[in-house]
């Protein structure tokens, strides 16, 4: 689609932070053109904060933003299912320093905006177009990016660990892929590392209702939505990261072990440098691309 969107309606949902364990209402609304993401913090006399690369801060076990000292965190599975469901303009509202972790997947963020539906804008949509490569190395972690005239990710990860070991999964995110292949996905963590991260003061949230909990030997609260949803969570976490380049992203990513450090180095590195990427629209002899969520009734324009 070459044009902006935006949600029909405001929708809501309540929960807890993965990590902080602290009670969040969440409500999304519809923005204007040109508006981008935008977190506000209701709690906080509405304090906004842009989703982009510039407002980034923590990135060890999540993506957090922060913008001068106000805090935002766990950001990934919202910004993904955004990107997923073709959303370029939303405010999204909480009253606490974190997103609700749901079931910990983009699902039932997905689920939240087609209750919302989708209005099309009357602004053409802009695209960060990667016209060079981009490769970041750190150790044994690894991602890049390259000039495609679409948006595909390849990712692999490598767990020494019964159910998981090396896996890859590569996608075109288009004709409805995200929705298919990768919103369910949840997010995972290791029974061993529990005590550990709650003295860390993360996981304060985390259940078997929100994650896959893996023992040393298997899985504690199977089954898998996949046989391969640990390296599809990833993917999940990548959309959700990229989104901060504030446009939609034309190239071919290719990921091994990177993280979300990797994933906004990555946004970091190509907001910096302009040589690497050109504005585009779809009109800019890009090809025909479907939209990213594949069929959904779109309103009538703004």
């Amino acid at each position: 689609m070459g044009f902006e969107q935006t949600i029909r309606s405001s929708v809501e949902c309540h929960g807890v932070g993965l990590h902080s364990g602290a009670p969040v209402r969440l409500r999304l609304l519809p923005a204007s053109t040109g508006e981008g993401i935008v977190f506000r913090r209701t709690d906080l006399d509405d304090f906004e904060i842009e989703a982009t690369g510039r407002n980034v801060a923590k990135v060890s076990y999540a993506t957090s933003l922060m913008k001068k000292g106000v805090l935002i965190s766990t950001t990934e599975h919202l910004l993904s299912a955004l990107i997923g469901m073709g959303v370029d303009n939303a405010i999204i509202e909480i009253d606490n320093l974190e997103l609700p972790i749901l079931d910990g997947s983009a699902q039932p963020f997905v689920d939240m905006i087609v209750n919302a539906g989708l209005r099309k804008q009357r602004r053409k949509r802009s695209y960060i177009r990667i016209v060079k490569p981009i490769e970041l190395r750190e150790g044994d972690k690894f991602i890049a990016v390259y000039p495609y005239d679409g948006y595909s990710v390849s990712y692999a990860i490598n767990f020494p660990h019964p159910s998981i070991g090396r896996e890859r999964f590569e996608v075109e995110l288009s004709n409805g892929n995200f929705l298919r292949e990768i919103a369910p996905a949840r997010t995972f963590g290791f029974l061993r590392d529990r005590d550990a991260m709650l003295n860390m003061g993360l996981i304060r949230g985390a259940s078997e209702e929100n994650a896959i909990v893996l023992t040393d030997d298997g899985i504690k609260n199977g089954p898998l939505r996949y046989p391969d949803e640990f390296v599809r969570h990833k993917v999940l976490d990548l959309i959700g990261d990229l989104a901060l380049l504030g446009r939609r992203l034309l190239g071919r990513i290719v990921a091994d072990r990177a993280g979300h450090a990797m994933h906004t180095a990555l946004v970091t590195r190509i907001l910096r440098d302009q040589s690497f990427w050109e504005e585009s629209t779809l009109n800019d002899e890009l090809p025909d691309m479907p939209d990213f969520s594949g069929a959904h009734p779109v309103a009538d324009q703004l």
